[in-house]
């Protein structure tokens, strides 16, 4: 494959550019002074040059070309070629429509460089269609400074479906809108062993990339304007609304197997998946995870007054990654999916000031990912049935997940100059388990090997109203806006089949009363354990169906005191049906200097998070895998008696400050902001460590229990750094530079430990069986210390290359050896720690690709992400919590990913 990957690379490099119409002028102000660094696009295409620094501009177009001249601070312009040789342009100063952003800031003249607080607007559009990443987190992980996701492998329903954060926050600590209207969330709870344990996040994943016209991260706390969940900062996905006819794709990808040889020496175990030989699937691959996408959109005018609609849809299936584990983690390795999206987005002009509008759409996604093995009973396993899998087996942990939404609403602009915007919003995830090649050891031969096992649900509806004015005449200019929000939430557990979650008796029948009935024992008379393994189906006992609203009101302000200077304000008071009110703030301000390249901006603000309702009611038993054996383990609701019973008190929301300051630099085609950032979180919410007081949980058959609660307090402090400069290059090429970074720290100022009454522990045993460093280490790993990534980039006319280098620091974990062997005191902590502790170095990752456009509807790109196939630094000593040679972090355990990409418009 690679030497037909370079036969491609000599003749795309040998090709000669097809002779089209070259267009050359310069571009001046309203005072006819050069603007430089305008951007040209030929519209419906890629081709774009930049302009020099006295506003002079060549491009080679076709000969029926538009040409669209964009540059920040002025209206962009469209004007067709018709033949013309040279075309002169004026710019008028104002705002362009797609410079206006939709987060952060509710004035309608404001621009991303313009906003007191840093918003990175990101073209996903291109990005997707030039690097062969196919889903939005591992596009946003490269793209945006201080966003972190990380893969996960055999940590259930957190396989399916990535946590991710901004500034090392919790994955529910981000607020994710869609065309600037709130989100909802997965029903999904991370659990076992993943990043944002105890936490639900939005799932970004279930949003097709090929819908999306650009994201807009707001990188500072927002909850004074948007209300829950944005203490970190806020995502807004703008979908896309071009008119221009067809377009879409094919990608097709592959992730190399060759990851090095002298495992099984280091370990001195017998490991699997090696050099992709020795597989769990039987088969010897130099490739797999192969990836296929199918993407295509459709935009058609309605009417003549900007009416339009946008159709999009996706098709994507990925094969499972397997890489090198041990005997009992065969599968180690990302998940696989089978994901069929759609998305509509529409605007309808009822008249000259009042129109409808609409979005959403439906993500099905059938996924599959493997659990920790099971032995054979000859080797001493009981939970295998000898006569279904007389050699042990690994059990599939398969989902359906479906998430819809739907957003309606009207704008109007009043004769007085109010606008008003009436929106309802609804949207719900489904998330189904199927329990494959797998058995209830209880049941014995007439185990079934698959089982519905159940799963939980989430739904959300909006109704909310927004009134907006702008004034002209009040100081250099005044926004004012102000409106209320209803929301109602429902989450929900429901049962699997009673096979995936039942514990037989030695007559085969489902255990309903112990004191009568006898379990299922082994030929060595142990008794034998019941429920679907792999993953235990929720049964009627851990049935929810919980519902919760709440309203909220707001005024959000900005004046421009000067030409030169900005103040913010928000305030915002919500209230909730089932724990209280909170009432926030936010003040912001920015002064420009040197006529308008410098600006200083910062923001001082209050935050707050309700718990959710799956962190409330989320009920379940399952089994936790500890150096390769099993624990019966409950995950108790906080409502029930026995989280009271241990001391742990009822959620309460999370409450945050936040302050920002930086500054923005704009001259010449360089642009540069840096923003320095303190966020306080009191009151964080995380799921304890084990507790084992048998005189409790002995009744419920279960060995340990964990419990969400409000845990711990924490200091979150870092800098965040965007540089880019476009430049043109010769007549008809231009280069461009792009550099992100975020350096972050994360501090645990507290840890609220409870008072256990009635209990014997010492305070130095009781803060380390609630949160030991061992969750610690958890929480601290989705705050890596930087991250920095240079993106460059070359384009003509008709060629382009980009090459991607993104730094990933130090992370560092402890491992299962502090469940094994759990410390009591701080002396035994501190010497655990000194071997419990897995290092994963820092690593550099360098993704390449080109592309080469044949005519003006058809272009081909070819890269490869990770292209020196780097890994994290492997354990040899089995204790990760994942059970293969490496955790989850950032740089990812699938290795090189080959692709190629045939792009078309119409």
């Amino acid at each position: 494959m690679m030497k037909q990957l370079s036969y491609l690379l000599l003749l795309l490099f040998g090709v000669q550019f097809a002779n089209g119409q070259t267009v050359s002028g310069n571009i001046t102000d309203s005072e006819g002074l050069p603007v430089p660094s305008v951007n040209i696009i030929e519209k419906g295409t890629t081709n774009g040059v930049v302009a020099d620094f006295d506003g002079n501009y060549t491009i080679t177009v076709s000969e029926n070309a538009t040409l669209i001249f964009s540059f920040i601070g002025y209206t962009s312009k469209e004007l067709k070629v018709n033949g013309q040789s040279t075309l002169n342009v004026t710019l008028i100063e104002g705002v362009g429509l797609d410079e206006i952003v939709l987060v952060g800031s509710r004035n309608p003249k404001r621009t991303a460089l313009d906003t007191a607080v840093p918003v990175d607007i990101l073209d996903v559009a291109e990005i997707a269609a030039s690097t062969g990443k196919v889903e939005v987190n591992e596009i946003l992980q490269y793209a945006a400074p201080s966003f972190n996701a990380s893969k996960q492998s055999g940590s259930d329903g957190a396989d399916h479906v990535v946590p991710a954060s901004l500034r090392g926050l919790g994955p529910d600590q981000t607020l994710v809108l869609i065309n600037g209207k709130r989100r909802h969330q997965s029903s999904l709870v991370n659990i076992f062993g993943t990043r944002g344990r105890g936490n639900s996040g939005t799932d970004l994943n279930a949003i097709p990339a090929s819908a999306i016209k650009r994201i807009e991260v707001l990188r500072d706390g927002a909850s004074a304007q948007y209300g829950s969940d944005a203490i970190a900062g806020v995502i807004n996905i703008v979908l896309k609304d071009n008119t221009e006819g067809f377009s879409g794709g094919v990608t097709y990808g592959a992730y190399s197997t060759a990851i090095g040889d002298g495992w099984e020496e280091e370990s001195g175990e017998t490991l699997y998946n090696v050099e992709g030989k020795n597989r769990l699937d039987g088969k010897d691959k130099n490739f797999d995870g192969e990836t296929v996408k199918v993407d295509f959109n459709y935009g058609v005018d309605i009417g003549e007054n900007g009416g339009f609609v946008n159709f999009t849809t996706e098709l994507l299936s990925k094969n499972n990654t397997l890489r090198p584990g041990f005997s009992w983690r065969k599968g180690f390795g990302s998940a696989g999916v089978d994901s069929f999206n759609f998305m509509i987005n529409t605007e309808i002009p009822l008249s000259d000031n009042t129109e409808v509008y609409a979005f959403g759409g439906r993500n099905f996604r059938d996924t599959n990912a493997y659990a920790f093995s099971r032995d054979s009973f000859e080797d001493g396993d009981n939970r295998s049935v000898p006569s279904l899998y007389p050699n042990g087996f690994t059990p599939e942990i398969t989902s359906n997940i479906t998430d819809v939404s739907v957003s309606v609403g009207l704008k109007h602009e009043m004769n007085n100059g109010w606008f008003a915007d009436f929106n309802n919003t609804y949207g719900k995830n489904d998330f189904q388990y199927f329990i494959k090649n797998s058995n209830n050891a209880s049941m014995k031969d007439a185990s079934p090997t698959d089982f519905n096992a159940g799963g939980h649900f989430l739904s959300q509806n909006i109704t909310g109203i927004n009134l907006s004015k702008y004034f002209d005449d009040v100081a250099s200019g005044l926004n004012i806006a102000f409106g209320m929000e209803y929301r109602t939430e429902n989450f929900g557990i429901f049962a699997g089949e009673i096979s995936s979650y039942s514990l037989y008796d030695e007559n085969a029948v489902p255990i309903t009363n112990p004191a009568t009935q006898i379990v299922a024992t082994d030929s060595n008379g142990d008794a034998l354990p019941g429920g679907s393994q792999g993953f235990p189906g929720y049964s009627p006992d851990n049935e929810v169906d919980r519902n919760r609203s709440n309203y909220g009101v707001y005024l959000d302000s900005e004046l421009n005191v000067t030409e030169d200077f900005l103040a913010g304000g928000a305030l915002r008071y919500e209230t909730y049906s089932d724990f209280g009110s909170s009432f926030n703030f936010k003040l912001a301000a920015r002064h420009k200097l040197l006529d308008d390249a410098l600006a200083f901006r910062g923001s001082l603000s209050t935050g707050f998070r309700a718990p959710s309702l799956a962190q409330i009611y989320y009920n379940l038993i399952f089994t936790n895998i500890v150096a390769g054996e099993s624990i019966p383990s409950l995950l108790s609701a906080n409502n029930s008696t026995v989280t009271k019973a241990f001391g742990i008190e009822d959620l309460k929301e999370e409450n945050a400050f936040n302050a920002s300051l930086g500054f923005t630099f704009n001259k010449n085609g360089f642009t540069a902001t840096i923003d320095g950032y303190l966020i306080n979180v009191d009151d964080r919410i995380i799921l304890t460590d084990n507790f084992t007081d048998q005189a409790i949980l002995g009744p419920l058959n279960v060995d340990a229990a964990q419990f969400f609660a409000n845990g711990v307090d924490t200091q979150t402090t870092g800098l965040d750094i965007v540089l880019t400069y476009k430049m043109s290059v010769g007549s008809n090429s231009n280069l461009s530079f792009g550099l992100i970074g975020n350096l972050n720290n994360l501090e645990i100022k507290n840890i609220n430990t409870p008072e256990f009454e009635g209990s014997n522990m010492t305070n130095e045993e009781a803060q380390l069986k609630f949160f030991s460093p061992f969750s610690q280490a958890y929480l601290e790993a989705a705050a890596p210390d930087y991250k920095f990534g240079l993106n460059l980039g070359y384009s003509t006319s008709r060629f382009n290359i980009n090459a991607s280098l993104t730094q990933f620091s130090e992370v560092q974990l402890q491992d299962f050896q502090w469940v094994d062997s759990p410390p009591i005191t701080f002396a035994e902590a501190d010497a655990l720690k000194k071997v419990a502790t897995d290092t994963y170095e820092s690593r550099l990752i360098v993704d390449l690709n080109l592309g080469y456009k044949f005519t003006e509807n058809l272009n081909l790109t070819v890269g490869a992400n990770n292209l020196f196939n780097t890994y994290p630094t492997p354990q040899f000593d089995g204790w990760s919590d994942q059970g293969g040679l490496a955790d989850s972090v950032q740089v990812g355990s699938d290795g090189r990913y080959i692709f190629t990409r045939l792009g078309f418009n119409f």
